[in-house]
């Protein structure tokens, strides 16, 4: 069975903490920005934790980060 090759834009776009919780950015926050409110500004900022459902996929993608 061949090996499982890392999802490069899954890698690029989640971070995989020491305690196991993968966390991705929020979007809408690239450009666009001089219309939107400083406080939903300030949301962007935070990463959240990826869903229960999509934690084995996403997972599974990532490949070697087990």
């Amino acid at each position: 069975m061949p090996k499982l090759k890392t999802h490069k834009g899954i890698a690029k776009r989640i971070k995989l903490t020491a305690t196991g919780k993968l966390l991705h950015r929020s979007a809408f926050r690239s450009h666009m920005l001089a219309h939107k409110q400083a406080s939903t500004k300030r949301e962007y900022v935070k990463e959240f934790e990826i869903s229960a459902g999509d934690k084995a996929n996403v997972k599974k993608m990532l490949g070697t980060y087990r």
